[in-house]
């Protein structure tokens, strides 16, 4: 999961926004550092990637790339299942548009980013700004996403070519985020995450 599927679980998990999103940026136990709400939803945001890395589809959909690019795929998939996310958000959580949800998530972590770490600070400018969450739907995007990151992280240069991998299966990775998604919202919603 990235930045918009960790956002949407924690909204249904009525849990921290800001400490779901946050929580790449902290080491160590979020609970000595952060009032507890927030130490929780990082908290969450960690349970989370534990649990996706473990499931059978994701397991699955990491085979599908190639020798080269599958040291990078959870990552790539991390960015991909926001894709689908995006894409399909009208289906996944009627009610309220995903500009609308993004607008929300920014407001309430905009409220508590003083005080957070300065990296956290500086992709929260770029980000809302940008529309990322909103952008995740755009095919094309990825691409732009996926060149980001493997500029940031010269040893992760393979996400660059991934994205390759995303697009010849892009049908079947579809299919399987609708395995194991609706199944991690429905444990979100009933506090089992």
């Amino acid at each position: 999961m990235n930045f918009l599927a960790h956002l949407h679980l924690a909204t249904l998990a009525d849990s921290s926004l800001t400490g779901n999103l946050m929580a790449d940026f902290v080491r160590g136990d979020p609970h000595a550092q952060w009032p507890t709400n927030i130490a929780e939803g990082i908290v969450l945001h960690r349970r989370l990637d534990a649990l996706t890395d473990r499931l059978p589809e994701v397991r699955q959909a990491c085979a599908l790339f190639r020798a080269e690019t599958r040291r990078v795929a959870p990552i790539t998939l991390d960015v991909v299942w926001d894709h689908f996310l995006a894409k399909h958000w009208t289906q996944l959580h009627p009610g309220q548009t995903l500009k609308q949800f993004s607008a929300g998530a920014e407001r309430e972590i905009m409220l508590l980013l003083p005080g957070t770490p300065v990296a956290f600070q500086e992709l929260n400018q770029i980000m809302w700004r940008e529309s990322w969450l909103e952008r995740y739907a755009e095919q094309t995007w990825m691409q732009n996403v996926l060149n980001g990151m493997a500029r940031r992280r010269p040893r992760l240069h393979r996400l660059r070519d991934s994205y390759s991998d995303f697009t010849e299966h892009y049908q079947l990775l579809e299919k399987l985020f609708f395995v194991f998604y609706p199944r991690l919202m429905t444990l979100a919603s009933q506090q089992k995450l």
